[in-house]
């Protein structure tokens, strides 16, 4: 069964367990906007909602990813000083991009960018909390905020060092160039380059493998467990969750089937309810105090 809803910038799909979420302004090499950020919001917020939705998939339409912000407005294009219908921190302006980066870094559901093309700018930093990113071997890739007078958005100040290490993040920050496919996956930033017409097989093999064989349980609490551990000061923090919540999923309904299933040799049969584990690790990211509520994903 497939499932559609309706946006103005992007598309959205649901069909086998999997969401594709497609930047759709090919005309525009799917520049990034306001409008489209709000968009990938609600799109986030309706994955997360939908049990059917066990993956998700984000995307560009055409020839691009996302060749970054749209500069249509011009040289007031970073000005934010007529903004702030999306929340302040800290008393400023939300950076729009940061609101998508971490709408997606909450996700419920495990995400893959499919980088069919050049990303560059937000559309660069908007795939850093995906949780695997297959490239094209046509993508290009580039941080070119430098270049335009401006620092990187989106939280990729803590995203991309911890991704690819910090001389290499340094490297792509502070020249801005743009970077083929095979740079990006020496460099760790893609798990894997695929030519261009093999991209979406190889991108929904990948989810087939998650929906057709994993607990959707299993896999939502290890996003949070892998990324809520990247900053914590000792092996011991992890043990402690890991103990917590091995300890509770044994006692559950999918690890018996796990188990069954296997033994028996037979596809899996998943029931355990995501809203009753959730409690066993907190919230990720959880926003600070100073966050004020101004528009979608806002409180994410």
């Amino acid at each position: 069964m497939t499932t559609t809803a309706v946006f103005t910038e992007i598309g959205y799909e649901v069909s086998d367990g999997v969401a594709t979420v497609t930047l759709d302004r090919p005309d525009r090499l799917n520049a990034f906007t306001t409008a489209m950020g709000r968009e990938l919001v609600a799109a986030f917020d309706r994955t997360d909602a939908d049990d059917a939705v066990r993956v998700v998939v984000l995307t560009g339409a055409g020839r691009a990813f996302c060749a970054g912000a749209d500069l249509g407005g011009g040289a007031a294009t970073f000005d934010d000083s007529a903004a702030g219908a999306d929340g302040t921190i800290d008393g400023i302006p939300r950076d729009v991009g940061g609101i998508v980066v971490l709408r997606i870094a909450a996700s419920r559901k495990p995400v893959i960018a499919a980088v069919n093309g050049v990303a560059a700018g937000v559309g660069a930093t908007m795939t850093l909390p995906a949780d695997i990113r297959i490239a094209a071997d046509g993508a290009r890739f580039g941080f070119v905020f430098a270049r335009r007078g401006i620092a990187p958005d989106g939280a990729s100040s803590w995203f991309l060092p911890r991704i690819v290490g910090i001389s290499r993040a340094m490297e792509w920050v502070t020249t801005g160039r743009v970077f083929g496919a095979d740079e990006a996956l020496a460099g760790g930033l893609v798990s894997r380059v695929v030519p261009t017409g093999e991209l979406s097989e190889a991108v929904r093999g990948v989810a087939a493998e998650i929906v057709e064989h994993t607990s959707p349980v299993s896999v939502a609490l290890t996003r949070r467990m892998l990324w809520s551990m990247l900053d914590a000061p000792s092996p011991w923090d992890a043990h402690r969750l890991d103990t917590r919540v091995i300890s509770a999923l044994g006692r559950g309904p999918d690890a018996a089937e796990g188990v069954t299933s296997f033994l028996e040799k037979r596809p899996p049969h998943f029931t355990a309810r995501l809203e009753d584990y959730l409690g066993l690790v907190p919230g990720w990211p959880e926003p600070p105090d100073d966050v004020v509520p101004g528009g979608p994903g806002t409180d994410a």
